[in-house]
């Protein structure tokens, strides 16, 4: 049966729910419904939070799942009084490494997603210029880019280079290819300078007739004879120019970019 997963947290709620999805995705035979509540940081609100454990608990008879990251220990071991399997994100390790380190946690809310943070400005910056120099815009600024990602058009271009800014603090550029570009068999001009920041990303003709028909049904766009064209002379002109390519086909965006970050040798600039 469906099982509930409880997301509680003084902030944001981003850290528990990361490792919850990660813990609970190796359980693929079990549904799970979550539900966050961010910024729960009184008696009143953890009540709340308390009265639906009990409602859910009562309607279907099995404990619901708890991930908490409350820095307040008073309002931390409220809420364990809940019927729920509780795990408490913050105290399982700060013990440990209290002992380790010498020194007490500080107890402070919302120490990793914090716009006092200088991570905070650099992702805004990182994820304004993937948008300034998405599809092709701004070529102006490919000398500021980290990575320059190019392909056919849906291959997963403009997500991933989100994704790099949002996560990693990168900036990342992507450029479509046309076919223009596969008569002329060579990199498009505006990114030739930039070989060695490019990375190619392709994708598998029938999947990605499936993304255009949902986009544009019954167009030449999508239909799959183009695709099929598309997607092969992208990767002809990957391999006769000698750029690193990588298959969206199946992979999600995490993966993606960290199978880019890994092959250009990037260093993340945020934590």
């Amino acid at each position: 049966m469906e099982r509930t997963v409880f997301i509680v947290s003084d902030h944001t709620g981003l850290t528990a729910e990361s490792v919850a999805r990660s813990l609970l995705a190796q359980f693929e035979g079990v549904p799970f419904r979550y539900v966050t509540r961010p910024f729960t940081d009184t008696e009143e609100e953890v009540y709340q939070v308390l009265y639906e454990i009990n409602a859910i608990f009562q309607r279907d008879g099995v404990r619901p799942i708890v991930f908490s990251t409350l820095a307040n220990p008073a309002l931390n071991d409220q809420l364990k009084r809940a019927p729920a399997l509780h795990f408490d994100l913050f105290r399982t390790y700060l013990g440990e490494l209290e002992r380790e380190l010498g020194q007490p946690p500080t107890g402070r809310v919302g120490r990793l997603h914090s716009i006092t943070d200088n991570n905070y400005f650099t992702r805004i910056d990182a994820v304004d210029f993937a948008l300034a120099t998405d599809d092709g815009l701004g070529n102006r600024h490919y000398q500021m880019a980290d990575v320059i990602l190019i392909g056919v058009s849906r291959a997963g271009k403009t997500p991933t280079c989100l994704f790099l800014g949002l996560q990693y603090g990168l900036r990342a550029a992507n450029y479509p290819l046309a076919e223009e570009d596969f008569e002329r068999e060579a990199l498009p001009e505006p990114v030739r300078p930039y070989k060695d920041k490019i990375f190619g990303l392709t994708i598998h003709p029938q999947r990605l007739h499936q993304i255009r028909t949902q986009r544009k049904p019954g167009s030449r766009y999508a239909s799959f004879e183009q695709c099929e064209y598309e997607v092969r002379r992208a990767e002809l002109l990957f391999r006769r120019v000698g750029i690193p390519y990588f298959d969206t086909t199946s992979a999600s965006i995490e993966e993606i970019a960290t199978s880019i970050v890994q092959s250009a040798g990037l260093e993340r600039r945020v934590r």
